[in-house]
């Protein structure tokens, strides 16, 4: 089954986040609703906004305070997404061209920003102001793990500690905080809130240790950019550790980086990586963190939500791109 087979029980309310989000590109100013319409012109499979939905119906489904959350939080997302395309000077995103490829890097940043104003815009609606400052510091935590990114860029002397620190930031602080403010929102009690704030971080680690190993075993074509694109770009992740950690001396992956991306000792490091136990490992560590996902919704009250979290948790392990 599919990420999308478990959104069924929020399909009602997802065509909502859809309206809002399509709203924000009317403007009134032709070259800035072209550029706003090209980033948020392909829906993607909206996952996290369907996670502040999901965290909701754990409670009281209010969908007046749910559904301007959900939008913000894929603002945030884009709005993250059009900033690191433009620090990695990166041309595709999911086999489509970047602002930065199609205009220029200085409007991307500027449009990233538009797009953050915007999703704090949708936050402060719903009136509530621990989901206000939840939003302010997930936004701190991101930025923090995108300059941890860049400063150790190439650097093959990183550790496990380091890496998990840098995605629990870049990427499962907004999972967490999906499923966090959608419990706050709902009206959820406390150990609720807890279970599904864990739940997120949980999820939303499993979700980049198969997003990095399949930067490793993925095609161009599934992945919407070349493979090993991470090590090209200086980026340490698990596989790559793995197989720094297995064969410290003559090791294409230290190479690679010391030779800042050559596409060659890339190429060597992906087919070393797929013959090798790495992947298995990688996908072992994923496959942990889904188990403590699922191991949190244990706390809460048998619901339709529940179950497509659970399963939701179990799909990550599945994806191909």
């Amino acid at each position: 089954m599919t990420a999308s087979t478990f959104l069924d029980p929020v399909s009602d309310a997802m065509p909502r986040v859809e309206t809002l989000l399509r709203g924000i590109d009317k403007v009134g100013i032709p070259w800035m609703e072209s550029v706003l319409q090209h980033i948020l012109g392909s829906s993607g499979k909206r996952v996290r906004p369907a996670l502040v939905l999901l965290a909701g119906q754990v409670a009281t489904y209010d969908l007046d305070l749910l559904v301007p959350m959900a939008a913000a939080i894929e603002l945030l997302h884009t709005a993250t997404l059009v900033h690191d395309d433009t620090v990695d000077k990166s041309a595709l995103r999911r086999g489509i061209a970047t602002i930065n490829s199609l205009w220029s890097g200085e409007t991307a940043v500027l449009v990233g920003d538009y797009l953050f104003a915007n999703s704090a815009d949708l936050v402060s609606t719903t009136g509530n102001v621990r989901v206000m400052r939840l939003f302010a510091q997930t936004l701190m935590h991101m930025a923090a793990g995108e300059l941890s990114q860049v400063f150790s860029a190439y650097r093959w002397q990183q550790t496990r500690e380091e890496y998990y620190q840098r995605i629990g930031r870049k990427t499962a602080v907004l999972f967490a905080m999906a499923t966090e403010s959608g419990a706050v929102l709902g009206g959820a009690d406390e150990p609720a809130v807890q279970a599904l704030k864990s739940y997120g971080q949980n999820l939303g680690l499993a979700f980049q240790l198969v997003d990095d190993i399949l930067d490793f075993t993925g095609s161009a074509e599934e992945l919407g950019k070349p493979a090993g694109s991470d090590l090209m770009q200086g980026t340490l992740t698990l596989p790559a550790l793995l197989l720094l950690e297995r064969y410290p001396q003559d090791n294409p992956v230290r190479a690679a980086l010391e030779a800042h991306g050559s596409p060659e000792l890339v190429q060597q490091a992906i087919e070393m990586a797929r013959n090798s136990s790495v992947i298995d490992e990688a996908y072992a560590e994923a496959r942990e963190f889904s188990l403590r996902a699922r191991a949190e919704l244990h706390h809460l009250r048998d619901c339709p939500a529940r179950l497509a979290m659970e399963g939701l948790a179990e799909s990550m392990l599945e994806r191909r791109a």
